[in-house]
């Protein structure tokens, strides 16, 4: 492959990073406004923010992996994010004006209120940086893959990946959720263009047409049209299915709720989470892709290559650069969302640092060591990408039964019970992935949960049989509305 393509991509990559550098329009005072700016983003700007997490490179190289591997598996992909934001339309506006009035600007200062906890916060903290980790990791692992598949050299996937980690990170110390904001409006531009491209171009090109390519199929390979036995089995659809539509839908993922929190008033959330959903139609598109790879491609292929070795026989070098551009963006803005979030997290709510510049010191820090670490993962474990992310879910979603009782004007819980929960659906997630045990295809988020909700059942009746006059937990109308979260949760 000539250098034009690779002098291209490298040339978009570093543009991006301008436009998001471009988006500051003064130096953070303090960390609330690093990472959710004034809290007046109107529609327009909360819509492309809040977009940005639902085309991503799992969108544009996971998705066509999965349906390269597993055929019509990967349409589990498709109706997780409408059923998650049905739930969004409702609990959005609710954790948005709880977290006006009370000054958060994390997920874990929501849990630490809500439940008078700051150690619970601090677990919640922990949570949401060990298993934002593989998410930041697979988007530096689809960064890396892009650039060095428009080399066409192997040996210049570690390189590549070191570049797009420091392009990341010097846009996010920046600029902060500006940066991603300015960005989300090319992002999605060319996410867009790149696949309805490609969707045309590749089917064409490989396979006749779109309508050629399913009548190959049915003829060849018609086992993968249907969901079958195997590791990607109707029990591993749903579980997946259901897994990701949970941590969508109740927010458990911590980098969303920068995005979210920046929002002016509710209506805005309401709206977007209205129409937000027709983007998931998008998704059909690459999995189409995918079956195109099992047409011309090698079965040995790499899962995650697939969409861009299609690219690459289909298209001239110039056009595979632009194809690529719109690759790397799908992975830098949701890789700069995931290091504000993780960072935030460690800063405010982890360790705990009462000045404001020293704070907002601590937390840059923070995003260079969370990036070298994802990439130090992505080096010694690029692991298929949709793993990675059901990994994420299935993790961050034991966060679910906590956040949802403590939506009420008085949650629901103690929070010993949600602590216990939280804990044990941790260890569960973490176990089964660390010694790859495998409960009939039941994806690993789901068995913690169900312990996760045992333990919360149990100790919840233990602790209202011994204390049944002791409150949980105060509600947002118990102090004044002025109180910042800083100083309630001391």
């Amino acid at each position: 492959m000539t250098n034009s393509a690779l002098w291209i991509t490298l040339a978009g990559m570093i543009g991006l990073a301008v436009i998001a550098v471009g988006g500051r329009r003064k130096r953070a005072q303090n960390l609330s406004e690093w990472t959710v700016g004034k809290r007046n983003f109107g529609v327009v700007t909360s819509f492309f923010l809040q977009a940005g997490e639902s085309f991503t490179t799992f969108t544009f190289l996971g998705v066509a992996g999965i349906a390269f591997t597993a055929g019509i598996g990967a349409t589990y992909a498709i109706p997780y994010i409408p059923l998650g934001y049905v739930a969004l339309y409702f609990i959005g506006p609710r954790i948005w004006k709880l977290s006006k009035d009370r000054g958060y600007i994390t997920q874990a200062d929501f849990f630490a209120d809500r439940y008078r906890s700051p150690l619970l916060g601090r677990l919640v903290a922990l949570c949401g940086i060990i298993f934002l980790l593989p998410y930041l990791q697979l988007q530096i692992t689809g960064l890396g893959l892009i650039v060095r598949l428009v080399t066409g050299s192997a040996s210049s996937g570690t390189l590549s990946m070191i570049v797009a980690t420091v392009l990341v990170v010097g846009f996010v110390l920046w600029a902060g959720i500006h940066g991603l904001a300015r960005t989300a409006y090319v992002k999605d531009v060319l996410i867009l263009l790149a696949v309805v491209v490609l969707s045309i171009v590749i089917p064409l090109h490989f396979a006749g047409g779109i309508g050629d390519v399913f009548g190959q199929i049915a003829q060849t390979h018609s086992e993968m049209l249907t969901v079958n036995p195997g590791d990607y089995d109707k029990v591993w659809w749903t579980t997946s299915l259901l897994i990701s539509a949970i941590g969508c839908g109740f927010l458990t993922t911590p980098h969303l709720w920068p995005p979210l929190l920046a929002a002016k008033n509710g209506r805005v959330i309401r709206s977007n989470n209205t129409f937000l959903p027709m983007y998931q139609v998008v998704m059909i598109l690459p999995i189409m892709l995918g079956f195109v790879g099992i047409l011309a491609l090698n079965p040995n292929t790499s899962s995650n290559a697939v969409l861009l070795t299609l690219a690459g026989g289909a298209l001239p070098n110039w056009a595979l650069g632009l194809i690529a551009i719109a690759a790397a963006s799908a992975a830098m803005l949701p890789a700069g969302a995931i290091c504000i979030g993780i960072s935030t997290l460690a800063s405010h709510n982890l360790v705990k640092i009462e000045s404001e510049r020293t704070k907002l010191r601590f937390n840059h820090l923070v995003v260079i060591a969370a990036a070298t670490m994802a990439l130090v993962l992505g080096l010694t474990r690029p692991d298929l990408l949709a793993n990675l992310l059901l990994l994420t879910f299935g993790g961050l979603s034991q966060l679910a039964p906590g956040l949802a009782l403590a939506l009420p004007e008085k949650p629901l819980l103690a929070k010993q019970s949600v602590f216990a929960g939280l804990v044990a659906g941790m260890l569960t997630v973490i176990v089964m992935t660390v010694f790859e045990l495998n409960l009939a295809n039941i994806d690993a988020g789901i068995c913690g949960l169900v312990l996760n909700l045992a333990v919360i059942a149990v100790v919840e009746a233990v602790v209202r049989t011994t204390r049944p006059r002791t409150p949980t937990a105060a509600s947002s109308e118990d102090l004044p509305a002025a109180t910042p979260i800083l100083e309630t949760s001391k």
